[in-house]
């Protein structure tokens, strides 16, 4: 890791005690809240400046999960020069009725954007979605892998995880 007081920064900040249920229906005793550190624009440029070296060759599209990977992508398009691309949980009913707002994604290589992943639900439906759409989806960047080490909870999807930061290290800096 580049920057060595990142996690402790953002474990400050963002660890929460209580109980808690994740989107997975999991209960958890403590809960990383993304927005409060997606809130803080140095945070936010020092989780988007760790990701520019995990974008890999080839992204034509940085995909924002709604809607926490929303502002990180935001930040990693201005850093990267890559397009931006907003995409929904589900499509809208109105309008253009989009999943993915921004570009087309037809043939193209979407690189996806989430701030926390712990069983991937919502990175799994978006990635079956853009691929019904025609486009390639092979890897996600998340801020933080909330995962057990050493799984790949994408892999049923053939996705890697590129994390900024997993559990672990954020457990480490708790000392």
């Amino acid at each position: 890791m580049t920057d060595p007081t990142l996690a402790r920064d953002i474990d400050a900040i963002c660890r929460l005690s209580g109980e808690f249920t994740l989107r997975s229906g999991q209960v958890s005793s403590e809960y990383f809240d993304k927005y409060l550190f997606e809130a803080q624009p140095e945070l936010l440029a020092r989780v988007a400046e760790q990701m520019v070296a995990r974008v890999p060759e080839g992204t034509e599209l940085l995909g924002g999960l709604e809607l926490g990977g929303i502002p990180i992508a935001t930040m990693l398009s201005a850093r990267t020069g890559l397009p931006a691309l907003f995409v929904r949980k589900k499509a809208k009913e109105y309008g253009t009725c989009k999943l993915a707002e921004g570009p087309d994604v037809s043939g193209r290589r979407v690189t996806l954007v989430e701030d926390v992943i712990t069983t991937g639900g919502a990175v799994r439906d978006a990635t079956r979605a853009l691929r019904e759409r025609g486009a390639t989806v092979e890897v996600v960047i998340c801020a933080i892998d909330r995962s057990p080490e050493g799984e790949n909870p994408l892999a049923d999807v053939g996705l890697e995880v590129r994390p900024v930061l997993t559990k672990s290290e954020l457990d480490a800096v708790r000392g």
